[in-house]
């Protein structure tokens, strides 16, 4: 479908935007699909997206309540646009337990660092009225309390940033490459997938990166406006790592023990070998990533190409195998000394065979 967002969207503005469209599809029955997201400055795949959410809101979990909205894809239809009427809905009544979730979500809610002054008073004064109306059962959320892990500061600022427009400095760790680096990047979105990320115009690289919130040791707001390229959004829904066409294409061959590779990562083909393995040919952005998984697979699997990174993967198995050696022998030397006998006498086989292959599945 035609069109791009005018800017990059949050979850909250995508919520404020989805109760906006309510009201506008409700006063416009039949509304063209490319007219409505021309208003909203949304894409036709961002607009269905939404559409096929609202469908799940309404005034009760029962049918009758619920928004019927759909599209042949050229127009929209709400076919009970009174679901929503002053009298078609019963008064909302909360439970004590109900009552006492809601008070504590939205008072730990107000608390994270970040937060928009306006949204923070909105929530409070959304909350005392909820105080007001739940009475009794208001006194036992006041003793409870909840507090965020330091993903939820991180999240506060994101957003923040990008409803500001503003560029951020982190302090990013890296697992594939066991490194902390520093980088200035132009938020674009959070989105969720398992974990929260931020997709982001990394400056350091000049492309556009993903980073997950909780690897995030420090961060700030800068007073540098964000300026991300102009770049079509990705729909995420089926993964969120998908290579490109002109990424370093990339030869694994696995046994049987590592097919699983085939299942957790985005791959062009998958060739059955005869002894139940598989040729996986993949492509990746960083190829020298995936000597993490060469060293997690040992045995079960290794780099065919390109030539380069099967040399450095087979270096760095080396390199494990030798630490492991020297630690060993360091150990044996100590025995001996002090007149004892090894426990894996003889046993250079088990003493690298057994806890190294453990030491892979944990990596």
């Amino acid at each position: 479908m035609a069109g791009k967002p005018v800017r990059p969207t949050n979850a909250i503005d995508q919520t404020r935007r989805m109760l906006s469209l309510v009201t506008y599809l409700r006063e416009r029955p039949g509304a063209r699909v490319e007219d409505v997201a021309r208003a909203f400055g949304i894409t036709e795949d961002e607009l269905v997206s939404d559409l096929d959410v609202l469908p799940m809101c309404g005034t009760s979990f029962r049918g009758g309540d619920l928004l019927d909205i759909d599209t042949d894809g050229e127009r929209i239809w709400w076919h009970n646009p009174a679901a929503l009427g002053a009298d078609a809905a019963e008064p909302l009544r909360l439970a004590a337990d109900e009552a006492t979730a809601l008070l504590v979500a939205a008072r730990a809610v107000a608390t994270l660092p970040g937060l928009r002054e306006s949204d923070r008073q909105a929530l409070l004064r959304a909350t005392a009225k909820v105080e007001t109306a739940a009475g009794e059962a208001a006194g036992a959320s006041s003793r409870l309390s909840v507090t965020f892990e330091s993903e939820g500061g991180v999240f506060a600022d994101v957003d923040r940033a990008i409803s500001e427009r503003r560029r951020l400095w982190i302090r990013y760790y890296s697992p594939a490459r066991d490194e902390v680096t520093e980088r200035e990047i132009d938020p674009i979105r959070l989105v969720s997938v398992g974990h929260t990320y931020v997709e982001a115009w990394c400056r350091r690289s000049e492309a556009r990166r993903t980073f997950r919130l909780d690897r995030v040791a420090e961060i700030r707001i800068l007073d540098e406006p964000s300026a991300p390229p102009e770049i079509e959004l990705r729909d995420l829904s089926e993964a969120l790592v998908q290579p490109a066409a002109e990424d370093p294409e990339v030869v694994v061959e696995v046994g049987p023990g590592g097919r699983w590779v085939a299942e957790y990562y985005p791959h062009d083909s998958a060739e059955e070998l005869p002894d139940g393995g598989l040729r996986i040919t993949l492509r990746t952005p960083d190829p020298a990533s995936l000597k993490r998984l060469a060293l997690r697979l040992g045995a079960d699997g290794r780099i065919l190409a390109p030539a380069d990174l099967a040399d450095s993967a087979r270096r760095a198995a080396g390199e494990a195998l030798a630490a492991y050696d020297g630690l060993e022998a360091r150990a044996r030397d100590g025995l001996d000394t002090a007149g004892g006998t090894h426990p894996a006498s003889g046993g250079h086989e088990r003493g690298l065979g057994g806890p190294f292959d453990r030491q892979e599945q944990e990596l």
